[in-house]
């Protein structure tokens, strides 16, 4: 019984560490997220007053794990940005261990054929 409510605490305690470790890398790229949004709107639209609004954030696993295959966590930012009476939604994309993030476009990733 014993060991079966110790291993039930380390489980609950491992499982817990690795949500707070998420909620972290999230905080940690947020504003790197942020600034790298802004940054291309503003020379995009050619709008320095472009401000930008998280809308959604979440980790995204790696498509591909396996033992002769690793893909990489990211971090991925819904960005609402607005200025210069534009308005678009950017999504940032920070792979874990990188020094920056990326921002795609505006617009959906693919058309409808």
């Amino acid at each position: 019984m014993w060991r079966r409510s110790t291993l039930l605490a380390l489980v609950t305690t491992l499982v817990a560490g690795g949500c707070a470790t998420q909620q972290q890398m999230l905080d940690q790229m947020q504003p790197t997220a942020m600034q790298t949004v802004v940054n291309r709107t503003r020379f995009d639209w050619n709008c320095p007053a472009a401000t930008g609004t998280v809308i959604s954030r979440e980790m995204i696993q790696p498509a591909l794990v396996g033992p002769y295959v690793g893909g990489i966590m990211r971090a991925e930012y819904t960005i609402g940005v607005s200025g210069c009476g534009q308005r678009a939604t950017f999504i940032a994309v920070c792979p874990e261990g990188g020094t920056g993030c990326y921002a795609t476009g505006a617009g959906p990733f693919h058309t409808n054929w």
